[in-house]
């Protein structure tokens, strides 16, 4: 039986989208509406191979969901049979750490929680309360980046703050791309043809924004994403780890606190040190002699093994180091490098394994490797069809 879902990710300018029932892989229909607010709108349709293209103002994203639906009405598929809307909810503070069905209340604590991810979690509002009122009769679900790591221990989520300050304003490490790090390590531990529940697993996460994960026995004991997502990882804008200092030193030098936020999370990781967040481009840069992309590749290996290397000790071993996510998928040369760099733990790259591109998990290592190397492509829309039937009962 068919059974698809409608899932939403929204940002505070765009709307991504897709139509996908859980029991296959590809999805029904893909699309993006961008520019939300700003004047000439854009909306793209894709569905059987045929892309569909609109251009019209959206003031809100209520027009701009609307018009999602109108899309799936004039080109389908129909929406007639969806299950149910899922919904990408970046930050569920310590509240809630499980997808829940929506609720008022729900949408209230959301709002509260905003302050934690000011930049994230008021277009997820907007865009559930448009979809909630252009889809009303069909239950809506929100799933959470934080929610896998909200069992993570005290002493992993717990800064060294006065506690009375951290209690008050709720600071703690909440980390995100949970829904990846939860579905790659299950798919890892089916590839490994082990249950999950005996398995020490490192989850390198990396994309334009990267993260990376310990996972013991399927629990996640510690990750680099912090109160917010810039700590951590050198990523594709954003700084990861500075000194916390800095953000003194800088507003001394009478750069204002949005200011440097804004350096921090969108002028900063590959693109401050190089020019560049694509990381084909980096690697271009690099064979024709770019001594700061050289630098921020460098810079990058060097952040990502220094993880690594703490979470084997924290785990106290490691079975797995688990690469995914657009850079991790395809980036061989940083996948070569960071496995080059860990040849003290008996990890050896196979150097064929690596070059191929593919779909489906393989091993990157050779067999007589004492920790495996993996590739395992992610797929969070997936993850979030087959959350939103558990949570609606489906």
């Amino acid at each position: 039986m068919s059974q698809p879902i409608l899932l939403l990710n929204c940002g505070s300018s765009s709307i991504k989208y897709q139509l996908l029932d859980p029991e296959h892989v590809s999805p029904l229909a893909v699309g993006i509406v961008q520019r939300i607010g700003m004047g000439a709108s854009t909306i793209t349709h894709e569905v059987g191979g045929d892309e569909y293209t609109e251009t019209k103002p959206f003031a809100n994203h209520t027009e701009a969901v609307a018009a999602v639906v109108q899309m799936f009405r004039l080109n389908g598929p129909s929406l007639d049979d969806v299950q149910a809307v899922g919904h990408r909810t970046v930050h569920g503070g310590s509240t809630f750490v499980e997808s829940v069905l929506i609720t008022d209340e729900v949408i209230d604590e959301l709002r509260k929680l905003s302050t934690l991810a000011p930049l994230h979690n008021p277009p997820a509002i907007a865009g559930i309360q448009a979809a909630q009122e252009v889809l009303p009769d069909v239950p809506h679900v929100g799933i959470f980046d934080t929610a896998f790591f909200a069992q993570l221990p005290a002493e992993a989520y717990t800064y060294a703050l006065d506690r009375d300050v951290a209690r008050k304003y709720s600071i703690r490490k909440y980390g995100f791309h949970g829904t990846s790090h939860q579905f790659v390590s299950g798919r890892a531990a089916r590839f490994l043809d082990r249950d999950i529940e005996s398995l020490k697993l490192i989850v390198c996460h990396l994309g334009n924004g990267a993260s990376i994960s310990a996972i013991d026995g399927g629990r996640a004991i510690e990750t680099s994403m912090g109160l917010t997502p810039l700590q951590g990882l050198v990523m594709g804008t954003r700084s990861g780890d500075v000194d916390p200092g800095l953000h003194h030193y800088l507003n001394t030098h009478g750069i204002s606190a949005g200011e440097i936020d804004t350096l921090l999370n969108k002028k900063s990781g590959m693109l401050g040190l190089c020019g560049y967040t694509d990381m084909r481009d980096v690697q271009a840069q690099i064979e024709q002699g770019n001594e700061a992309a050289q630098l921020a590749a460098d810079v990058y290996v060097h952040r990502l093994v220094s993880y690594i290397g703490s979470y084997i000790a924290i785990l106290g071993g490691c079975d797995a180091i688990v690469f995914t996510a657009g850079v991790g998928e395809n980036a061989s040369f940083i996948r070569e490098a960071v496995i080059n760099r860990l040849g003290y733990f008996g990890i050896r790259l196979d150097a064929d394994a690596n070059a191929v591109r593919s779909k489906h998990p393989r091993a990157i290592s050779t067999p007589d490797s004492t920790i495996a190397a993996l590739v395992v492509p992610t797929n969070e829309e997936l993850a979030m069809a087959r959350e939103t039937l558990r949570v609606i009962g489906a």
